[in-house]
């Protein structure tokens, strides 16, 4: 969604919208518009991460 421009094909829609409803839709778009603007914002002005991302583990497998 963030490719400019970005279409979806007909067969992907209709599989949004078999899991969204409408209002669900909406909502989903704005948030990526919003965070797409966002990410273009702080490149422009070069604001880098501040870090507050710590991606967990990957869980531990019993043994065999």
């Amino acid at each position: 969604m963030v490719k400019t421009p970005f279409n979806f094909s007909d067969e992907f829609y209709a599989e949004l919208r078999a899991e969204f409803s409408e209002e669900q839709l909406i909502e989903l778009a704005a948030h990526a518009a919003f965070e797409n603007n966002r990410s273009r914002f702080n490149r422009v002005f070069d604001i880098g991460s501040d870090a507050l991302y710590c991606p967990l583990p990957p869980p531990k497998q019993p043994p065999l």
